[in-house]
């Protein structure tokens, strides 16, 4: 019984101090956040809602995600001369505050502006294309579009301009952040890019 007792009393005294070692969870401050992504403002607008066509809003995306695309600017995995000089000046503390700051946001929804090719987009993006061996886009970034946090960026409602042009960069590989992307954009043409762009920014 001591023995049994004293194995006891190593235990929790082992796990304490595990506990106290363990560092505490980094909890994200919104208002920092905001006063940081000021600069992010030109482009993406105060809120990272509807703004330039070019430009992904930035409302409602999974912070994980958001998280990952700083850090890739920051190491240049991600190209854009822009984006590579901003978040070089980030922290990794100052890059979880955006992503919690425009995470917290809900944007609103989009539509499409030509009805036909949404009609192939959604072909494409709820069944792929078997005979060419294109996936359906819904299989990781779901069937509304909410995708997958930290793996899978949320699409629906994003402008049909900065969705085509990033589909057309993984195509070309100018984009090269993403393997499994460049895979599935080589086997588009132009026509089902911007069929899928079309139906992408309806989709909610």
């Amino acid at each position: 019984m001591k023995f049994a007792s004293a194995l006891l009393l190593c235990f929790a005294a082992v796990t304490a101090s595990a506990n106290e070692q363990r560092p505490a969870a980094f909890k994200p401050d919104l208002a920092k956040g905001a006063a940081t992504a000021a600069v992010c403002s030109a482009c993406h607008s105060s809120d990272g809602s509807r703004g330039s066509p070019a430009q992904p809003i930035l409302q409602g995306q999974h912070p994980e995600y958001l998280v990952k695309q700083l850090t890739e600017y920051k190491s240049g995995l991600r190209a854009n001369a822009i984006m590579n000089g901003l978040a070089a000046t980030l922290s990794e503390e100052d890059m979880k505050n955006i992503a919690a700051f425009y995470a917290s946001k809900q944007a609103k929804p989009g539509f499409a502006k030509d009805a036909e090719l949404a009609k192939l987009g959604e072909k494409i993006y709820r069944g792929g294309v078997a005979e060419r061996s294109i996936p359906a886009c819904a299989g990781c970034h779901g069937p509304n579009g909410a995708g997958i946090p930290a793996q899978y960026p949320r699409m629906a409602g994003q402008h049909a301009d900065y969705t085509s042009a990033q589909l057309t960069a993984f195509r070309g590989g100018v984009r090269k952040n993403n393997a499994q992307m460049i895979g599935v954009a080589a086997k588009l043409n132009d026509r089902e890019i911007q069929g899928l762009a079309e139906y992408i920014a309806g989709l909610h």
